[in-house]
């Protein structure tokens, strides 16, 4: 059996569940057979062409769940840990810059009042 690319599962979006599940069969069927004598070293590299396809289904059928949740949340406003943005914990703990801006009523009264001065100086 010839090995199983990505870009080929991701076009065949509704197949993937039934690819799968035809994939095991065939590992199923190849663990069960004896390996003893010459055909031994070829059942074995099938063996490992199946895995190796069912590992690529299984990340496919993960992508595109992920992809349909992030379609999902977009734009609201709480989102599943795994959906949001890695950073690191210094950036996440961060004021919005909304946030930092915001200033208390004493403190605007204050900068009104006794605005910064400006001198200029004579050249």
């Amino acid at each position: 059996m010839t090995r199983i690319k990505c870009s080929q599962l991701r076009e065949t979006k509704d197949e993937v569940q039934k690819q799968l599940s035809d994939l095991r069969q065939e590992l199923n069927t190849l663990r069960v057979g004896k390996v003893t004598g010459s055909g031994s070293a070829q059942k074995l590299g099938k063996i490992l062409n199946v895995r190796k396809s069912i590992a690529r289904v299984l990340i496919v059928r993960n992508q595109t769940t992920k992809d349909n949740l992030r379609k999902l949340y977009h734009g609201k406003k709480y989102k599943p840990k795994d959906l949001r943005k890695r950073k690191t914990r210094a950036i996440r703990r961060l004021l919005t810059p909304k946030e930092n801006s915001v200033q208390l009523k004493i403190v605007q009264r204050r900068q009104w009042a006794f605005p910064q001065r400006i001198y200029g100086a004579k050249a």
